[in-house]
């Protein structure tokens, strides 16, 4: 009596230096396998299927969106982030993606996984906006800080990031619905009344500004406070004898005796008042400003600098009075024009814009000696560093700052921080929390790039990829099925190339 075991399977033939493709029935006949050749499928050509089919007999069953989720995730696994996120690693970087991508709320998420190649990527087969809101649950429970610190001491190793100087600075968002506690009235950096906001402060590396952490406050919390309660964020992330530069706005003389006593430098601006005036009033008088030995030329400007020791509450450092002609100029200019629009508004019996009333007299008329207080400290502008740097090098680190607003500017534009539609404190922090690992995500493509001294955009980079779809097929005649990745062009081989050169073989 025979006892047979059958099963098929695809064969690699070698003839004639060619390898070619056969389905093969194997059976086990009284313990001896023993092969019938089934059908002939096709031939492999440098690693590479190639079917042998009639194109009649050939159906596209689906097309994915494949490219920039390709490198996405290529970016991603490069850190770790499947291991550090744990559990939910697979939803949270699915709308991670989906934020540098194609943003879109939870409940539109299941739609469009449908078209992409996620399921392949991130091995997983389905999504439901249940299972991605407890993914959005999770941050806070596996604790926030200790992920970013994770995250960022990955990036700092693989990268090797100079964490010398860190920009910090502070932005706020809206929240729709009045239910979530972190919710509070405040004043809108984007214009946006009547809307409860949250405040996120933000720190980034000086070289090519990488976000190291991201911290979630109450609406109404002023931005000095946010600083002086995020000096902890440095200490956990291990960053050591760092010189934090912030804004006036986020200067305060308890964050700068606070980052102090963590060893940490300040290099901030200053408002100009108190004694500040009279001293630049002195110094403008006696012509100390314009002054050939004085002056720091950066990229885009010319700044003339006086420095002078100094301390704010008990903490010594080094005053910088900094003074600008152009921007003298351009403050004035800009603020005439204002004058003048407000002239017509008033003449058509319409609203001014604010502030602006009290260069008018109750006719009417500009009120030239208001006009002219308002000029005297155009141009200048005040820089306090505990740091003992050249003044050139800490001009030049303190206007460097707006690295962090523009990051600011890719959370509120490119990965939609705003507006957030979830009222649960654990979501909203978790929202925030996924648009930070989207920043960092884009970071690092841009570090990418611009390495491989390739000019182009992120968002030209993603765009560009659009088009690079998987698409799945079946023969419908032998009933065999594969994918193929449609053939890049130059541009999105040189992405790939720069992103991870192992890439092109994917």
């Amino acid at each position: 009596m025979y006892n047979v075991y059958t099963m098929s399977f695809v064969r690699k033939i070698k003839r004639s230096g060619r390898i070619y493709l056969a389905e093969v029935e194997s059976k086990w006949v009284n313990g001896r396998p023993v092969q019938k050749h089934l059908r002939y499928i096709g031939k492999e050509v440098d690693g590479q299927r190639i079917l042998s089919a009639s194109i009649s007999h050939i159906e596209v069953d689906s097309v994915k969106v494949y490219g920039p989720l390709l490198v996405l995730d290529r970016l991603a696994r490069e850190i770790g982030l499947p291991e550090i996120l744990g559990e939910y690693a697979p939803e949270l970087l699915s709308i991670v993606y989906a934020h540098c991508v194609e943003p879109r709320s939870i409940n539109q998420m299941t739609d469009w996984f449908a078209k992409t190649d996620l399921n392949y990527l991130l091995k997983l087969e389905n999504v439901t906006e249940d299972r991605l809101l407890k993914a959005l649950d999770s941050v806070e429970t596996a604790g926030r800080d200790k992920l970013q610190a994770r995250i960022f001491d990955s990036v700092r190793n693989i990268y090797k990031l100079d964490t010398s100087s860190m920009f910090y600075d502070v932005t706020n968002t809206y929240l729709y619905g009045n239910k979530c506690v972190l919710g509070k009235p405040g004043h809108s950096k984007h214009g946006k009344r009547n809307k409860p906001l949250i405040q996120i402060g933000l720190a980034v590396t000086r070289e090519h500004g990488i976000p190291a952490f991201h911290t979630t406050y109450e609406g109404n919390t002023h931005d000095a406070r946010t600083l002086h309660d995020s000096a902890a964020m440095f200490e956990r992330l291990a960053i050591k004898d760092v010189i934090v530069v912030y804004d006036r706005g986020c200067t305060s003389k308890e964050g700068i005796s606070v980052l102090k006593r963590r060893n940490l430098g300040s290099i901030c601006g200053l408002p100009i008042k108190g004694k500040m005036k009279p001293m630049i009033k002195r110094l403008a008088r006696q012509g100390q400003f314009v002054d050939i030995d004085r002056r720091i030329k950066l990229s885009k400007t010319i700044f003339y600098v006086v420095d002078r020791n100094h301390a704010v509450g008990k903490t010594r450092g080094k005053l910088l009075i900094c003074y600008n002609d152009k921007m003298k100029h351009d403050i004035r200019e800009s603020r005439y024009d204002e004058i003048r629009h407000a002239e017509q508004q008033r003449r058509a019996k319409k609203a001014i814009k604010p502030g602006l009333e009290k260069y008018f007299d109750g006719r009417g008329r500009v009120l030239k000696a208001r006009l002219l207080a308002a000029e005297e400290f155009d141009g200048y502008s005040c820089i306090f560093s505990t740091a003992d740097l050249p003044a050139e090098m800490i001009v030049r680190r303190y206007f460097e700052k707006d690295l962090v607003e523009k990051a600011f500017r890719g959370l509120h534009g490119i990965v939609s921080l705003r507006p957030i539609r979830h009222w649960l404190f654990d979501r909203v922090v978790g929202h925030v929390f996924v648009c930070y690992l989207a920043y960092l995500l884009l970071t690092l493509l841009n570090y990418k790039l611009t390495k491989a001294k390739l000019e182009i955009s992120v968002v030209e980079a993603l765009k560009e990829l659009e088009t690079l779809y998987k698409v799945y097929l079946r023969d419908t005649h032998k009933n065999f099925q594969l994918d193929r990745v449609v053939r890049m062009n130059r541009t999105q081989e040189k992405i790939m190339r720069a992103v991870d050169k192992r890439l092109l073989k994917t």
